[in-house]
């Protein structure tokens, strides 16, 4: 038999069983006596300290539980009110399409008589009444007085109004003629205006004619600021409006507007070769809202949307 680390070895498989029963009794024995000092004092302790470990688990548990359902019910709550409010806004505001500013628009951009015609850099374009010329000019288009609020707003952003803007109109007379080109001497029916805090701006005009090959119409041409509305290379977006139909034909059923009537009867958006190619929503969007009548005239609002 062999000593090593004061422990005998080889003494047979009863020595072995001998030597198990002694550790396992050992080993017991120091269970029981942790058991004991853990009912004793352990108790104690943990009942100073307010409460069972598991408890206090599962409190934090429950508390994490909470936080984690709390901020998965505000990032929903957040997801919604995003999804909602991007469902408001594509319902409330749509972008005008970009249209041709046509062969009369004295922005600059083109000649009449072979001089370039700007009226954007004449003295007395910034106004809202358009009815009467300016400068040296003094002739006045007769016609039924229209008002036109036009209301400029952000696509992509919440469709919030866009302030500082500047604005520039131009249509035909009742007699389908224009100012500066096929009417050289006037230079009425043009105007620049400014848009407010809302947005907004109101013309004071008169009904346009309706000439032969095209649906009646407005001009606009949108410009960041006035100080830059001098000519059409600083414009941010060039369309039209389309005439409310019903309007329309009340307008033209009047003696004034004569020449309108068979123009306009052989007509229409989706045939007109600058509003046909857009959707029902556009059309929509670039067609005004208007009340009135002949004797006291008629009151229009329209929404321009501008992606910036």
């Amino acid at each position: 038999m062999t000593i090593e680390d004061g422990h005998a070895h080889d003494g047979g498989l009863a020595q072995d069983l001998a030597m198990i029963r002694a550790l396992n009794q050992q080993e017991v024995g120091r269970r029981r006596t942790l058991g004991l000092l853990f009912s004793a004092g352990g108790a104690a302790l943990i009942g100073a300290c307010g409460g069972s470990g598991s408890a206090s688990t599962s409190s934090t548990s429950s508390s994490s539980s909470t936080t984690t359902s709390t901020s998965s019910s505000t990032s929903s709550s957040s997801s919604s009110s995003s999804s909602s409010s991007t469902s408001s806004s594509s319902g409330t505001c749509i972008a005008d399409p970009e249209e041709t500013n046509g062969p009369y628009p004295a922005d600059g951009s083109n000649s009449s008589n072979g001089s370039v015609v700007n009226v954007l850099d004449d003295t007395g374009i910034a106004r809202t009444d358009i009815r009467s010329s300016f400068g040296s000019s003094t002739g006045t288009a007769d016609g039924v007085t229209t008002k036109l609020t036009i209301t400029l707003v952000n696509v992509n952003g919440s469709c919030a109004p866009l302030e500082g803007y500047a604005i520039y109109i131009w249509h035909c007379t009742r007699e389908g003629t224009y100012s500066l080109y096929t009417v050289p001497g006037e230079n009425y029916l043009r105007g620049v205006g400014v848009t407010d805090a809302n947005g907004q701006v109101t013309f004071t005009s008169i009904f346009p004619g309706c000439y032969s090959g095209r649906y009646p119409h407005i001009h606009f041409e949108i410009y960041p600021s006035l100080a830059r509305a001098t000519g059409y290379a600083n414009r941010v977006l060039t369309s039209q409006f389309a005439m409310p139909a019903d309007a329309c034909n009340t307008v033209y059923a009047t003696s004034a507007y004569s020449s309108s009537k068979s123009n306009f009867a052989a007509i229409s958006t989706s045939s007109d070769n600058v509003f046909g190619d857009n959707t029902s929503a556009q059309i929509a969007a670039m067609t005004p809202s208007m009340t009135g009548d002949i004797t006291n005239g008629y009151t229009g609002t329209v929404t321009v949307g501008l992606a910036i």
